[in-house]
């Protein structure tokens, strides 16, 4: 949670909102590959790009 708090901040500071959604669509795709790594169901269509 750290990290979130660090990034939230400095989007904050920097007035850089611009990048908010490009960071939650890599927290996304990180979290749908972790989660996938234990499910073969998934795998072949995130291995398939």
């Amino acid at each position: 949670m750290e990290t979130l708090k660090e990034i939230w901040a400095f989007l904050r500071v920097r007035k850089k909102f611009w990048l908010l959604p490009i960071i939650l669509t890599l927290f996304a795709l990180a979290g749908l590959i972790v989660f996938a790594s234990g499910s073969t169901v998934i795998s072949p269509f995130i291995y398939m790009f």
